[in-house]
């Protein structure tokens, strides 16, 4: 009898170790998991060190910026590894960092971002806008801006440290050689001594990040990576949604297989250096040169992008929806219809205009 209930004390005692265990596991796990990057989005978010806060009171602020997942682990990792004083002052974090990164960027007062500037180039914005943000962010004038970007010398001076700049980008009839490399985000400066050398080198450099990741599939591509830019460059204006993007990216290498004329009006604006809110005259729409597809005589992609296209764009333009239109039009709404033929195509423009959805 008592060697039986030895023997259930021991199975109880190795009940109560495992599951000790167990626990101790899943606390470790769930703790390195609240004290994670909350995503993987590193928008820099500039947070304010006020004077006289500490890192226990900041918790609330890094909560609200969803920097962090949670007030108590971030404490309770405050009180196991101890940091050391906090300073004043203006901090970039992210939401990728994790509390750990975030904590070693706040202990070094060196990382303070004194007097920044933030400046957002939005998805399918051409060099002539971002030359206008940047003149209404900064004291950089906008044909100051454009004048570097079409520095030839220069940007010969910096191509090595871009693959992804080659010198297709040379071509005589091109505008603006650094046009659809200037990746869309939003971008944090200091102003001290700021020119345009180092917003154009900031934003190349996420250029470079960005296009990384994609450099197997851009060079495993029969277009070349200017081309795939100039393509995305299209898609990005004609549509806004994943689906619709990719099926329009379709649709133009449909025409490119055939020599058929992409016939983009995007394309047409960009030749005249218009807008897309502003009117077109006889001659611009007929205009030939290296960017109108709507010219007779021009036949497959303009001579380079005409616009710095968003990632979705970019990745229809490696993976376009294989379909068999050859014609899309979008109504008012920005909703895009597709066809097969051009008589289909002209009876879906006459119903968009009874219907008042016509987007002319």
């Amino acid at each position: 009898m008592k060697t039986v209930r030895r023997f259930s004390m021991r199975k109880f005692l190795l009940f109560l170790l495992v599951l000790a265990l167990l626990l101790f596991f899943a606390t470790i796990g769930i703790y390195e998991f609240e004290i994670s990057p909350v995503s993987h989005n590193k928008e820099p978010k500039l947070i304010s060190i006020d004077k006289g806060d500490n890192f226990y009171n900041i918790s609330s602020k890094l909560k609200q910026n969803n920097l962090i997942r949670s007030e108590t682990f971030y404490k309770i990792y405050l009180k196991l590894s101890k940091p050391s004083s906090l300073t004043a002052g203006n901090y970039e974090l992210n939401e990728a960092m994790g509390v750990k990164k975030i904590i070693k960027v706040l202990e070094n007062s060196k990382n303070q971002k004194i007097d920044t500037i933030k400046i957002t180039i939005r998805e399918g914005l051409n060099i002539r806008n971002i030359a206008k943000t940047v003149e209404e962010k900064t004291d950089i004038k906008k044909e100051s801006f454009l004048e570097k970007v079409s520095d030839k010398n220069y940007i010969k001076s910096i191509q090595s440290k871009y693959w992804f700049l080659t010198d297709d980008i040379y071509n005589e009839q091109i505008y603006y050689p650094l046009e659809g490399y200037l990746f869309p985000d939003t971008y944090h400066f200091e102003k001290k001594d700021l020119n345009e050398e180092k917003i154009i080198k900031t934003i190349l450099d996420n250029t470079k990040e960005k296009f990384d990741k994609y450099k197997t599939e851009f060079e495993n591509k029969e277009l070349s990576i200017h081309q795939i830019l100039t393509l995305a460059s299209l898609v990005e204006q004609e549509a806004v949604t994943k689906e619709d993007r990719a099926l329009v990216a379709g649709v133009f290498f449909n025409r490119l297989k055939i020599n058929m004329s992409l016939g983009s009006d995007v394309t047409t604006y960009y030749a005249a250096k218009k807008d897309l809110t502003e009117s077109l005259t006889k001659e611009e729409l007929n205009a030939c040169n290296g960017y109108n597809t709507r010219c007779v005589t021009m036949k497959g992609l303009p001579v380079g992008p005409i616009s710095n296209p968003s990632l979705t764009s970019i990745e229809a333009a490696l993976n376009p929806t294989q379909n068999e239109f050859y014609y899309f039009v979008a109504d008012s709404n920005k909703k895009v219809y597709f066809n097969k033929t051009l008589d289909e195509h002209n009876k879906t423009i006459a119903k968009l205009k009874s219907e008042g959805k016509w987007a002319a």
